[in-house]
This record gives structure tokens, C-alpha cells and sequence, in this order.
């Protein structure tokens, strides 16, 4: 016979579960009318009876060319990218158990913009845009290794990564500032473009190119959360489940800047997504990574695609990149954390 303290707990993970369910319901709605909002509007409106109509290739042709070819696919991007940089961020934030780490703060988006610029400005006439995002990633770890032994004295402390991760990342921005500056005009103005964060001119070939990297890396997280939790639980604690802490904590953190660099290759550098969105997420379902990282992948979806939405509308003719208002969002945001972490610190 459970006792009442066990009926208690029970209710309150049945209550906690039931928060996370609604949350993902809501979150789930919001997302969906974000979405037909977004295919609506722009240039010229859309009505939603003709959007329908348009996404099947019906109506009139000017509605299917615009809903199929142009805001469709942009919105796929965004939608695919946000959640991306989420999920990276939950993990390095869960990993490293600082609320400050992000994959732009620590200098993994600079390490994967480096490399995705060097494949635009001097391999792209060689080598398929379909190895972009292996560009983009193989950056992301070069940065990631440079840090961690920067940051590492016997052991790596967080604070440490942080820290070494934002000055890390100043120096691969000069590294792309400087490789732009000897690249050829129409490369360097395209990579510049893309630099500031933009799914502008986004098509079907780049939804079919970053898909099958976010389904593979998604599909191993899923079978690594048990890992992902157990490095919450602090080094001593996890060490003394038998969690093989070291290898775990390098899988995970490989996994999320493989998440990164693949969204930086296709989205640009959109700063802050990875940074805000996990942060909403526990403040909607709670600590359990198993809710967190779905929750986190909606609110960043739901980020990129309403920066975007209102980048491409409210300034018309002009199309803002979306990385300007993620940015103009997640810096003050940042600083806020700095601020608090000092005052409990």
C-alpha cells in the first residue's frame, strides 16, 4: 500500500506531466497559425482559402508559384533551423549545467560560420551545395576542440567554457571578417548576406539538404536523453550511477554542434535561439530534459519563423534578416543573465 508522501510525489509528477502535455498542445496551435499566417501574407496577401489551394497546386497560378516555390519552403527552413538551434542549445546547456551556454555565446556558430564562408568563398565551385552543412559542422568542431583545451585545467569548469567560448568567438569573426576581405566580390557579398542570418531565397533543395541531418542527430539524441539527464545530475552523482561521464558528455556535446553547424550552414548565423528558447522551456514544463528538448525545438520554431515573418512584412519593400530581431532580442536577454548570475554568484 503506497504511503502518502508516495501519492503526493506521485501527484505532482502526474500534475508536472499534464503542464508539460498542455504545453506542448499550445505550443503545437501556435505554431500551426503561425504558419498559415506566414503563407498568407507578405508582398501581396493570400487569402487562406487560396494558400490551401496553393500548397496543392490548385487556383491560380501566381498563388501556387508564391505559396509553393517562395513562402512555403522559407517557412519550412525557418521552422527546421529554430528548432535546430534550440535542441543544441538545451544540450549544451543541460552538459555544461550553465544557463548562459548557447551555441553562439560559446563560439560554436562562429567556428561553423568559418567554415561554411570558406566553403562559399573558395570550394563552392568544386564541391555540391549538398556538403554545406559537413562544412558548416566540421568548423562547429574545430571550435568546440579549441575551446574546450583553452578552457580545460584540470577539468573543464563551465564558467571556463563560457568565458573562453566568447573570446574564442572573436577571433573566428575576425577569421571570417578577414577571409571575406581576400574572397571575391560576388562571393564575399553573398556569404556577407548570409552571415547576418537570413533565409532569404530558401527553396526545397535546402529543406531537402538539412532534414536528413536534423532526423539523424535527433533520432541518437532520443536514445541518449537517459545520458543527457544524468549529467544534470552533476559529475560525482552521475560517476556514481556508473554513467561513463566523459564519453557521454563528449557524444552530446558532438551532438549539439553537429545540430548547430547544420542550421548555421542553411539559416546563416542566427544568433540567441539556442540561448532563449531552453530557458522558456523550463520555465513552462520544468527541469526533465525529456520535456525540455521537444518544448525547446517548438519556442524556437516558433522564434525563427515570427523574426522572420516580421522581417519580410512590417518593413516592406526592404526584407530584414531574421538574425537582426533574434539578436535585438537575445543580447539584452543575455546580459540579464549575466547580471543575475553575478548578483547568485
Amino acid at each position: 500500500m503506497n504511503s502518502p508522501i508516495h501519492k503526493i510525489a506521485a501527484d505532482k509528477r502526474g500534475t508536472k506531466r499534464n503542464a508539460a502535455a498542455r504545453a506542448m498542445l499550445w505550443l503545437s496551435l501556435l505554431a500551426m497559425g503561425l504558419s498559415i499566417l506566414y503563407l498568407m501574407l507578405g508582398d501581396s496577401f493570400i487569402g487562406i482559402h487560396r494558400v490551401w489551394q496553393g500548397l496543392w497546386g490548385r487556383g491560380l497560378e501566381e498563388d501556387v508559384l508564391i505559396v509553393q516555390s517562395f513562402r512555403a519552403p522559407r517557412l519550412a527552413i525557418a521552422l527546421l533551423v529554430g528548432a535546430a538551434l534550440a535542441i543544441s542549445g538545451a544540450i549544451l546547456q543541460a552538459v555544461i549545467r550553465n544557463p548562459l551556454a548557447a551555441p553562439d555565446v560559446v563560439g560554436i556558430t562562429g567556428g561553423a560560420s568559418l567554415g561554411a564562408v570558406l566553403f562559399l568563398t573558395v570550394l563552392a565551385g568544386t564541391f555540391g551545395r549538398e556538403l554545406l552543412p559537413l562544412a558548416a559542422i566540421i568548423g562547429a568542431f574545430c571550435a568546440s576542440a579549441l575551446i574546450y583545451m583553452l578552457a580545460w585545467r584540470k577539468g573543464a569548469d563551465s564558467l571556463r567554457l563560457v568565458l573562453v567560448g566568447i573570446g574564442v568567438a572573436s577571433l573566428l569573426s575576425a577569421g571570417t571578417s578577414f577571409l571575406l576581405t581576400f574572397s571575391p566580390a560576388y562571393s564575399a557579398t553573398s556569404a556577407y548576406i548570409w552571415l547576418t542570418g537570413t533565409i532569404y531565397g530558401s527553396s526545397w533543395e535546402d529543406a531537402a539538404i538539412l532534414a536528413p541531418w536534423m532526423l539523424v542527430f535527433c533520432i541518437i539524441l532520443y536514445f541518449n536523453t537517459g545520458n543527457l539527464h544524468a549529467q544534470l545530475l552533476g559529475d560525482e552523482l552521475a560517476i556514481g550511477i556508473g554513467s561513463p561521464l566523459q564519453r557521454h558528455r563528449l557524444l552530446l556535446v558532438s551532438l549539439s554542434v553537429a545540430l548547430a553547424g547544420a542550421a548555421v550552414a542553411i539559416g546563416g548565423s542566427i544568433g540567441f535561439v539556442g540561448l532563449i528558447a531552453p530557458h522558456m522551456a523550463r520555465r513552462l514544463v520544468g527541469p526533465v530534459i525529456r520535456r525540455v528538448l521537444p518544448v525547446s525545438a517548438l519556442i524556437g520554431a516558433i522564434v525563427v519563423a515570427a523574426a522572420d515573418l516580421i522581417g519580410r512584412t512590417v518593413f516592406l519593400p526592404y526584407d530584414i534578416p531574421v538574425g537582426v530581431f533574434t539578436s535585438a532580442v537575445g543580447a539584452p536577454f543575455f546580459i540579464y543573465l549575466l547580471y543575475r548570475s553575478r548578483k547568485t554568484g
